[in-house]
């Protein structure tokens, strides 16, 4: 077979355009430098554990990059499911974000919300050309199980224009993982900022009162609302049997169907992990282990840690605090052989934190010998700090 030889002058300006290419002609998922915009979108990394229980307040629970908030709606355990069956494991997904109801509030006050949602840096959102003539549409798709059936919806808020869209989508049949694909609008109104700050906020609602509930899913931009936020209702929060559950989480540039849209980018592990380090880092181990560092003893009460790298650098200066056993006191210091127990009083602070790394103090209320190199350990399980956080969630 010959093959035509097009040279650097072969082809007119303009001569091919996206309406002349065939669908499917160039391959998006050929571009390897490429990743998604959703960070752990498959929930395979959960630093922070894969349960938790008793929650009734927003935060960041089980799995990276996605936070729960029940804002004075009912108290929720959660947890990353690991998946053995159904639809989206047969996708390629063994892992998911999952709460569930355990105090139950039926008749939720007028400003009463629950919601679930990703924040994604401005900088990150570039490419969808947002407050510009060129502005591109958004396409979001993931699968998502709930014991409730009906129509809820997913907003799309930009944090930096105070603007909103919605979409809705149904959920059809109990306890079935079903994949979604919800369109939203280009925005000529309105850019992102070009930075590492909250730009976009990715929110399914769950449940509100009526401050939330009052008004009706914009399908075109507007202004922010509250009202607009839970036009249609799902009312997750509203028995103790009732749960829901989210994987596989995906955002495109351009107008997709669920015949059309690209496949869902699985990085390895590593990298997925490595991207959540850049928000939520640890120091030793969440588990049973210890952590041990060096640094320097100031003054008879004062220990100043080396610096500890983050690789990679984190969005901003994290704020630090202790896992596990966060009793400050189970610090043990070591140093010209011998080992001093920290005592009653002590405090752990930060010192000149930055993306690259920080370093860290503790003041100590016993004696100890100043200017001495020493080593820094936790108890370890039972007794101590098992590992130190760093947080630069959006």
């Amino acid at each position: 077979m010959a093959f035509a030889t097009i040279g650097t002058t072969g082809i007119a300006d303009d001569a091919v355009t996206s309406a002349k290419v065939a669908p499917g002609v160039v391959d998006t998922e050929a571009q390897p430098n490429q990743s998604p915009i959703i960070i752990n979108g498959d929930m395979a990394v959960a630093q922070r554990g894969t349960s938790a229980t008793g929650k009734s307040s927003g935060g960041y629970y089980t799995c990276d990059r996605i936070k729960l908030n029940p804002d004075g709606l009912g108290t929720w355990t959660v947890t990353q499911e690991s998946l053995t069956s159904g639809n989206a494991y047969a996708n390629g997904f063994r892992k998911a974000f999952r709460i569930d109801c355990t105090t139950a509030d039926a008749s939720p006050s007028a400003s009463d919300n629950l919601s679930v949602f990703q924040r994604l840096e401005g900088q990150d959102l570039q490419l969808f050309k947002k407050g510009t003539a060129n502005a591109e549409k958004f396409t979001l798709a993931f699968w998502v199980k709930s014991n409730k059936t009906g129509t809820t919806q997913v907003n799309l808020r930009d944090n930096d224009n105070t603007r909103m869209v919605s979409a809705t989508y149904s959920i059809s049949s109990a306890n079935t993982w079903e994949h979604k694909v919800l369109n939203f609008p280009a925005d000529t109104t309105g850019a992102f900022d070009n930075d590492n700050a909250n730009s976009l906020q990715i929110e399914w609602f769950l449940d509100s009162g009526t401050d939330y509930s009052s008004g009706t899913a914009p399908t075109a931009w507007e202004a922010s609302s509250n009202a607009d936020r839970n036009a249609n209702n799902l009312d997750v929060g509203g028995s103790t049997d009732n749960d829901w559950a989210i994987t596989g989480v995906q955002l495109e540039v351009g107008e997709f169907t669920s015949s059309t849209i690209p496949p869902f980018k699985h990085e390895t592990f590593g990298d997925n992990l490595e991207r959540c380090r850049r928000y939520y880092n640890i120091f030793g181990t969440n588990d049973t282990g210890t952590f041990a560092i060096t640094g320097r003893i100031i003054s008879s009460n004062r220990f100043d840690s080396q610096t500890i790298p983050f690789n990679p650098p984190m969005r901003a200066a994290p704020t630090l605090s202790l896992g596990g056993i966060t009793d400050v006191n189970a610090f043990h210091f070591q140093y010209d052989g011998n080992g001093i127990n920290s005592g009653s009083g002590s405090s752990f602070s930060a010192i000149n934190a930055m993306t690259v790394g920080t370093r860290f103090r503790i003041s100590a209320s016993n004696t100890l010998t100043a200017d001495e190199v020493a080593n820094v350990q936790s108890a370890g399980s039972g007794d101590g700090i098992q590992h130190i956080v760093f947080d630069a969630e959006l």
